[in-house]
């Protein structure tokens, strides 16, 4: 199942504490991305807000708790919840994270990565398609930033990626910040990541902020975009089509005008034809 979704232009996650913002100023945004699990509730202050939203802009929904890694069987009351507020959302596209959280009985609530191995890419490729029938329509999956590495695996997180595109179609989400963490702490050039991956499986972009601790960088999700991710932003842009590109921000929210300058500067990064929707 591959169908790319359209090219809408530049947007924010949509977060409790800008809804009156958003609802008061109507912000040259040309569309949002939710968290899926955060409306899996029938009512209360965010679908309140969310429905008045959605009528004016575009709405992406962002899970982060599919774990389709998993070893576990198929969360099939999970997939359910996810299904019914896709209908009530009727989102332009949906996504997650390539990744797995829970082991058995055992919760990490952390996005951890997969061993890049010929054996997890079976298992993977048909988790997947499990997903993608139940929910009749298809997952875009997410790059996570990663502080351990296994010996088992078998090729790099790029190639894993190429060839799970490769073999079942998947596109992805690709969080630069996230190849940048996972290139700083493991050592490899993250141009070599991302010019890796093939266009067409590209189907949108995160641009967020992370926590250098020196040694190492943690995927927090609660600061500006750096200069190194502006950096790598622009140079992996320059001669490609359009991609989704959206800011991402988790926590130590700043004041709405602030996230809406990133937003700018993105767009002014971007080729000028990733602009005309901006």
């Amino acid at each position: 199942m591959n169908t790319s979704p359209p090219y809408l232009g530049f947007g924010l996650g949509l977060r409790t504490c800008y809804f009156e913002d958003i609802i008061q100023t109507q912000p040259d945004v040309d569309w949002f991305e939710i968290i899926s699990e955060n409306y899996f509730v029938d009512g209360g202050k965010p679908w309140h807000y969310l429905e008045q939203i959605k009528e004016r802009y575009p709405i992406a929904m962002h899970g982060v708790s599919m774990s389709i890694g998993s070893t576990c069987k198929v969360n099939f009351d999970y997939l359910k919840q996810l299904k019914r507020t896709i209908h009530r959302v009727n989102p332009v596209w949906i996504s997650d994270h390539l990744c797995f959280s829970s082991l058995g009985a055992f919760n990490s609530h952390d996005l951890l990565p997969m061993p890049y191995t010929e054996e997890a890419l079976a298992h993977l490729s048909e988790r997947l398609r499990i997903v993608q029938d139940f929910l009749e329509r298809p997952v875009i999956l997410e790059n996570v930033s990663s502080y351990l590495t296994y010996h088992q695996s078998q090729m790099t997180e790029w190639d894993f990626l190429c060839a799970l595109h490769r073999q079942s179609g998947c596109q992805f989400l690709l969080d630069i910040n996230n190849v940048y963490v996972s290139a700083r702490n493991h050592g490899f050039d993250a141009m070599d990541y991302l010019n890796a991956i093939e266009q067409q499986a590209v189907a949108q972009i995160h641009l967020a902020g992370h926590s250098d601790f020196g040694s190492h960088i943690v995927d927090t999700h609660d600061q500006p975009v750096c200069d190194a991710v502006w950096q790598l932003f622009q140079r992996y842009t320059q001669s490609r089509p359009p991609v989704n590109t959206m800011i991402e921000r988790d926590d130590n929210f700043p004041p709405f005008k602030t996230l809406m300058a990133e937003l700018h500067q993105a767009r002014a990064i971007a080729p000028k034809s990733w602009r005309s929707n901006g």
